[in-house]
């Protein structure tokens, strides 16, 4: 069973990127010391740290490096979690929540050191996150968020009305805080770079290479791809995040896999650049219902946000968000749409990354709820230096299975979800 190669999808991304590097379909039985599912950023990071640290390491994919969200997303690099220190103090105690809030806030930070000790191409730029408020409601939750985070050491701004539209390019909000941990990839270069870094490193990475079954046996884990080739490992990592199947029972179910949409402007001309957006920092807003916006490196503005719960069909599909872009920025009327594409963002619960190891010698590392270019990245290194047994904890509680009750009924969720918040952020 060999079926047809999946494609990278169409995006900006896919258009704009960088060559990567060769990935073969696998065509040999092979033995391991690691076998990592996913080629995304938590698979390659894992590889990097794990072949650095004198593993044999493999990384087996259904397509290629970044097919996944990894090379879909919007580029926005943000530290922290959906929930704020405070919340974490409440749900984990002190020793613990400490651990998490150190982790989750120095995130961001790994990504650009990861960047620059390599040299990795990804249109990278730390200008800043700017979190705005449409209503009083959202602001008190800001000031809130941004105290906390001064209290422990983050010189966060605060900005006014005036200033957040001066800052954004929108008279649509009431104020802000910004985060200057933050900042912007090409999330696409992003993963092909460090598919690069893990394979100069030592990792082999096979690509069109889908796993299809997965048992231990003897001591070791057996993987077969679907063209018939089996791995033999003492560890396996499934790190596919919102594109998981079935491979492990029940981890599907644990993740709603919500639709990411995305449309892209053509490149703005200088006049009209410097109204969006100037200072180059990201942007997403404090809605419930929330969209995300920036400029790219060619001046094209980015906009996100939820969608369908399904696969586009057409261009309909994002003409929620086309509206909204005009919207939010009214001088962008008329400036035409060069790219839409979407991606799939794994969405947990509990709104927490979810770590499992059900079985000795597997790794399950998933759910990163809109913020997996920083947390995959930092997650990912903390795995990889847990299954090399150097002694260091796993920052996060490494949980047991727990499907989300009613999982195939998920379209249903999102849908109610999203029709739900739409009319709570309507409503305040």
């Amino acid at each position: 069973m060999t079926g047809q190669p999946l494609a990278l999808p169409p995006s900006l991304w896919a258009s704009t990127a960088a060559t990567g590097p060769v990935t073969p379909r696998l065509g040999e039985n092979k033995q391991v010391d690691v076998a990592i599912v996913g080629a995304g950023y938590t698979g390659l990071v894992t590889a990097l740290h794990l072949a650095a640290g004198g593993a044999n390491v493999c990384v087996l994919d259904a397509a290629e490096p970044g097919w996944g969200a990894s090379g879909r997303n919007g580029g926005q690099v943000i530290p922290g979690l959906k929930h704020d220190p405070d919340d974490l103090l409440r749900m984990f105690g002190g020793e613990l929540a400490e651990a998490l809030i150190d982790v989750v806030g120095n995130a961001a930070d790994e990504v650009f050191e990861l960047i620059d000790r390599y040299g990795i191409e990804c249109d990278a730029t730390r200008k800043g996150w700017i979190q705005p408020g449409v209503s009083a409601t959202a602001m008190r939750n800001i000031e809130s968020r941004a105290e906390q985070w001064r209290r422990r050491g983050v010189p966060v701004e605060m900005l006014d009305k005036a200033s957040v539209t001066k800052r954004i390019g929108s008279h649509d909000y009431l104020g802000a805080w910004v985060d200057p941990r933050a900042g912007s990839v090409h999330p696409l270069n992003y993963a092909r770079g460090l598919a690069r870094i893990a394979l100069n490193h030592g990792a082999e990475i096979y690509g069109h290479s889908p796993v299809v079954k997965l048992e231990s046996r003897d001591g070791y884990w057996n993987l077969t791809t679907g063209q018939g080739c089996k791995v033999r490992a003492q560890h396996v990592v499934l790190a596919t995040n919102g594109y998981t199947d079935n491979l492990w029972p029940g981890l599907r179910q644990t993740v709603l896999a919500a639709n990411s949409f995305i449309i892209a402007t053509r490149p703005l001309p200088e006049k009209l650049r410097k109204t969006v957006l100037p200072g180059g920092e990201v942007c997403s807003d404090a809605r419930r219902l929330l969209t995300y916006f920036k400029q790219d490196a060619q001046g094209r503005v980015l906009f996100g946000g939820r969608g369908p719960f399904s696969e586009p069909r057409s261009n309909t599909d994002w003409a929620h968000l086309e509206r909204s872009l005009t919207g939010v920025f009214p001088q962008l009327e008329g400036v035409p749409l060069e790219y839409r594409w979407s991606g799939r963002v794994a969405l947990t619960k509990d709104f927490l990354p979810h770590v499992h190891q059900p079985k000795p010698g597997l790794s399950m590392l998933l759910g990163y709820n809109g913020r997996g270019i920083a947390l995959s990245t930092s997650l990912g290194r903390h795995l990889a230096m847990n299954i090399l047994g150097n002694g260091q904890k796993f920052p996060f509680p490494i949980t047991g299975i727990k499907p989300i009750p009613f999982h195939g009924l998920q379209r249903l969720y999102v849908g109610l979800g999203i029709a739900w918040y739409r009319l709570l952020d309507a409503l305040t």
